[in-house]
């Protein structure tokens, strides 16, 4: 099933997602059709509250092909040499920014089967899973730009935020 996603203004965006407590069916069925949205909707990966789910999960694959499903991460940078790269996302469509992350870190998580995985991640997937663990913490890429960028793009985020409110039927 491809989920709705999520667009900037939504108030789950700025939630901080829920620990998940068990992998059972319903946790297994999410991550099946978050890959299957992310494949869709042709990004590198998706965490759940951009599908409107609060909880600490999300899924990615660089491009090779390899499905990472990532539940309750923790991330360490493992170097303070940071990259820069141009980030953009599903839930803020149509801008992308330059955005400096930790070259290196280590990211710990259980998989779909329940294990205890601890991998090393650099480059292009490093750079994607913080992206994605920023979902979980309510943060998006756009937080993390200098202070010029975001008044560059200030007008089309405000105009993103109401469209999804209007949309949404949501208050300010």
């Amino acid at each position: 099933m491809i989920y709705e996603i999520r667009k900037y203004g939504d108030p789950i965006l700025r939630e901080v997602a829920q620990k998940v407590e068990k992998i059972d069916d319903e946790i297994l069925e999410i991550l099946d059709n978050m890959v299957e949205t992310m494949y869709e909707t042709k990004g590198v990966g998706l965490a759940a509250p951009q599908v409107g789910i609060s909880k600490r999960i999300f899924v990615c694959d660089q491009g090779d092909g390899v499905v990472r499903k990532v539940i309750n991460p923790v991330i360490t940078p493992l170097t303070e040499n940071l990259i820069e790269c141009e980030e953009g996302c599903l839930s803020v469509p149509g801008i992308y920014k330059k955005v400096q992350r930790p070259e290196k870190i280590r990211v710990e998580y259980m998989n779909e089967k329940g294990e205890e995985v601890t991998e090393e991640a650099e480059g292009f997937l490093a750079i994607i899973m913080q992206h994605e663990f920023d979902h979980l913490e309510a943060v998006l890429f756009v937080d993390k730009i200098s202070p010029i960028a975001k008044r560059m793009i200030s007008k089309k985020l405000q105009s993103l935020k109401k469209e999804t409110l209007r949309e949404n039927k949501i208050e300010e």
